[in-house]
């Protein structure tokens, strides 16, 4: 048997294998969750004219401290009637147009109303409490760059600049597919030897946040015809993804029936615990990923590596995984030839964040693996990861 790849190996071989998908443009309340494909640009200033950051009065710093008249009330939405003269005040709302000649907004709750006149009992200073045109970004700039993901703030932020289209790369059309004689859909009865599926939707809920547009299709029974048949349908996707069928028994089909219609396989085996008999193959510019059955082996797999390469072929300028630091709550032992992978609670802590493994780390306990928000990294080799420990983690949450 070949030696099994490290786990930046793998990731490194299957990266290599990803040509990005093209761009398309959509409309920005289309975007969420997608990739930008080139970068989106501002159409206007923002904000597009001096305005108030606060409900006050607009004014001219060197009329402070005094007592002013209030020649106009500005509400937000409207313009200024005329330009502020020298020795007066207009009252502003947040977001209101500042006047020509004013040069300062002062606070509501710093000053004191005399009818149509108000008292500034402190000097104010020069852009005080004015938002100024093109303070947050200039018409032409760029307001998110290509390679970043859209999420709330990045659609906001298109919005306000005047885009209401943004150019991102077409989601991958994955299809997925579980295979398995013993396999029954939630809510049928069981017999004998069977067990209820549920690696399909635990992929395609995985994928689905990473940008995939899913195909699940129907489990495959171990048997010839039937793998064929659903893996020559799935394999018209951008990306497959089968779970179960990938290791060395007499009814594992994946692997053989995929080489026989024309996947080239790129690796098998991967120094990782749990998912070692995980296999990643190319036909043309379809990405081929064979998880194992174990649900537990299926979800590492498809965070470590199907994730990554459906965001790179997205153009995510960080595919990832992107991992984050934490401290061990409790001692654990190291594998001294894989890399184990754990899963663990997060708890906030007045030092940092712990981690505390849960109870349960076998790689068919799904249930004992819906208790935890994270997977923890301990590294191959000999002794333990000591409790306090510095450690890597991938978020699940």
């Amino acid at each position: 048997m070949a030696e099994l790849l490290s786990l930046a190996e793998a990731q490194a071989r299957v990266l290599e294998r990803v040509t990005p998908l093209p761009a398309e443009t959509v409309p920005i309340a289309e975007a969420a969750g997608r990739v930008v494909a080139e970068d989106a640009r501002a159409a206007v200033d923002l904000p597009p004219f001096p305005s108030s950051a606060m409900d006050g009065f607009a004014l001219r710093a060197g009329d402070t401290p005094g007592r002013l008249p209030v020649v106009a009330r500005i509400a937000a939405g409207v313009p200024a009637p005329r330009p502020l003269d020298a020795g007066e005040a207009m009252a502003i709302a947040t977001g209101g147009v500042v006047p020509d000649g004013a040069d300062a907004v002062v606070p509501i709750e710093y000053v004191v109303e005399h009818d149509n006149e108000v008292e500034i009992p402190e000097a104010a200073a020069q852009a005080d409490n004015i938002r100024p045109r093109g303070g947050d970004v200039r018409a032409g700039e760029v307001v998110v760059a290509a390679g970043a993901r859209l999420g709330p703030a990045q659609i906001a932020a298109l919005a306000a600049s005047g885009l209401d289209r943004v150019v991102t790369a077409r989601r991958p059309r994955v299809a997925v597919l579980s295979t398995g004689t013993e396999l029954r859909r939630p809510g049928e009865p069981l017999g004998p030897g069977e067990v209820y599926e549920a690696n399909g939707v635990l992929l395609a809920t995985a994928l689905a946040s990473a940008g995939a547009d899913l195909e699940v299709l129907p489990t495959a029974p171990d048997d010839e015809l039937s793998h064929r048949a659903a893996l020559e349908r799935a394999l018209e996707a951008d990306v497959l993804v089968t779970s179960g069928g990938v290791s060395v028994g007499q009814h594992d089909l994946v692997r053989r029936i995929l080489g026989e219609l024309g996947v080239e396989e790129v690796f098998w085996g991967v120094a990782v615990k749990p998912g070692k008999p995980l296999a990643f193959g190319v036909r043309g510019a379809t990405l081929v990923f064979g998880l194992p059955g174990n649900p537990v082996s299926s979800l590492v797999g498809c965070e470590l590596f199907v994730r990554p390469a459906l965001l790179a072929l997205q153009g995510a300028s960080t595919p990832g995984p992107v991992f984050a630091e934490g401290r061990l709550a409790a001692g654990v032992r190291r594998n001294a030839h894989r890399d184990e992978f754990l899963r663990a609670r997060t708890r906030a802590s007045d030092d940092g964040l712990v981690l505390e493994p849960v109870t349960g780390q076998e790689s068919h306990m799904i249930v004992r693996a819906a208790t935890a928000d994270a997977l923890v990294l301990a590294p191959r080799g000999e002794g333990e990861l000591a409790a306090g420990e510095t450690v890597r983690y991938l978020s699940l949450a």
